[in-house]
């Protein structure tokens, strides 16, 4: 089947106004939001609004031997939607209906292109919540969230996506509808294939339907913030906090760096009194015992050497704390391009990883500043770079890689949250080791025998794959 007889037949099965081939058009769906990861010229972008209209993209294409790159909101931070060249580019956000929310079992039924914010903001009306949070949570959706299993802000006390999908609707590779899971609380039956599909960058299917586990809406929370002057405090404050059992909702540093950024872009002082401490950031949304939790982690950070601790349990005042962890990656933009990371390491060790990331940028010659989920471990160092500048290009690459280098070394994984996408497969391969990649490429074999779907994410292109050991494990130094 040629292009223009494929672009015919999916103009039939969806309408002219849901297949864009216009170049000018099309060029705003071919990335997400990291600027090294590589990205193609798509044949088409088609926007499906129903499972029916998914169907019929996937079987044309199956058919027609063409590519398809399933897209979300494009927030993701490794190209993991980023088309290939001449491929379909599928986008979900058209597919947005909240389709039942179940009070009495606490449990939604969405589609893949609902806002991340609106469900949060719907269930709420029933008294239910919704707890994973990505710090893009007012425009990402819950496709991509479920494709990298994005995890957030309050991952220290609810977990991550994956844990609250109970059941999904997938479109396979030959266009067939598979039904995962169940809408109960218990169930066993057979492999869990839900959990197989989340996480998996659209690798795998398409999710056209999730069926979502909640939780009752928890009390209005109360919010600290610590300054300390140096990582190391910091760091140790977090380790206190562990060991004495204490859970709070939420648990975020921010190095020197993103402090400094985000003072000056909201243009106030977070309180530590300069540009050069690292902040600490926690909420307990436990009710009447959120001011006891909070005072007792306030303790382990004078502890450890906080020059500053102040906790409220005032809303207004708790949001504008939250604003400055929440505006970060745009406060971070503004000192030039950011190439973010996704490293997570075990929660002992994140001020070696702060410190470990200092070297690294006066190595380089280039900032790299580091926020992240204290509470898990989940680190996000950015570095910064002029994007026009290809020196510091290469060394912005150089410093990425340095930085998940340091973070296997300290016993972490390359990516917490984000997804591996196109730009870091050769830290996949290190990570997983040769028996755990083939495990993959036998699971994605079978699902996706012609390679379709997602092509050059997660895994190398096949052309790479073939050039021994060496391009399939990842770099010499890194393979296991």
């Amino acid at each position: 089947m040629g292009d223009a007889r494929l672009v015919d037949r999916l103009r039939d099965a969806l309408g002219p106004e849901a297949v864009l081939t216009d170049t000018d058009v099309t060029a705003g769906y071919a990335r997400d939001r990291m600027p090294l990861a590589p990205a193609g010229t798509p044949l088409a972008v088609v926007l499906p609004s129903d499972t029916d209209g998914v169907r019929a993209v996937v079987r044309a294409c199956a058919a027609a031997g063409v590519p398809v790159v399933p897209r979300g909101a494009g927030s993701g931070l490794t190209g993991a939607a980023n088309a290939v060249d001449g491929c379909v580019v599928l986008v979900t956000t058209k597919l947005d209906r909240i389709v039942d929310v179940d009070p009495a079992n606490r449990l939604a039924v969405v589609q893949p292109g609902v806002v991340t914010r609106r469900l949060r903001d719907a269930v709420a009306e029933h008294g239910l919540f919704y707890p994973p949070d990505p710090s893009s949570y007012e425009w990402c959706t819950v496709g991509g969230n479920l494709a990298t299993n994005a995890g957030g802000l309050c991952c220290v006390k609810y977990g991550v996506t994956a844990d609250f999908v109970l059941g999904l609707e997938v479109v396979l590779a030959d266009g067939s509808v598979l039904r995962t899971g169940r809408r109960t609380v218990k169930g066993v039956a057979g492999y869990d294939l839900t959990r197989l599909f989340v996480g998996s960058e659209g690798t795998l299917g398409v999710i056209t339907e999730a069926t979502l586990a909640l939780r009752p809406l928890p009390h209005a929370p109360a919010t600290l913030v610590a300054a300390f002057p140096s990582a190391v405090g910091a760091g140790d404050a977090v380790s206190r906090i562990v060991r004495a059992g204490l859970v709070p909702s939420l648990m975020e540093i921010m190095d020197a760096t993103t402090v400094g950024a985000v003072q000056r872009h909201l243009r106030t002082d977070l309180g530590t009194g300069s540009d050069d401490g690292t902040l600490l950031l926690c909420r307990s949304d436990a009710g009447t015992a959120a001011n006891a939790e909070l005072a007792e982690i306030e303790r382990h950070c004078a502890a450890a050497g906080a020059t500053l601790v102040h906790h409220t349990d005032d809303p207004a005042e708790g949001e504008l704390l939250m604003r400055a962890r929440r505006v970060v990656h745009g406060a971070l933009e503004e000192l030039g391009t950011c190439l973010t990371d996704d490293v997570c390491v075990p929660r002992t060790r994140i001020a070696e990883l702060i410190t470990g990331c200092e070297r690294i940028a006066a190595e380089v010659g280039l900032t790299v500043a580091v926020v992240g989920h204290a509470g898990d471990g989940n680190m996000h160092p950015t570095v910064i770079f002029d994007a026009a500048d290809d020196g510091e290009f290469d060394r912005a690459r150089r410093a990425f890689d340095a930085v998940l280098e340091l973070g296997l070394a300290l016993g972490g994984t390359v990516t917490g949250e984000h997804g591996i996408g196109k730009f870091k497969q050769e830290w996949l391969h290190a990570e997983l080791g040769p028996v755990g990649l083939d495990v993959h490429r036998r699971i994605r074999r079978a699902l996706d025998p012609a390679d379709l779907f997602n092509p050059g994410s997660m895994f190398a292109p096949k052309a790479a794959s073939q050039q021994g050991e060496e391009a399939e494990y990842g770099p010499g130094r890194h393979t296991q």
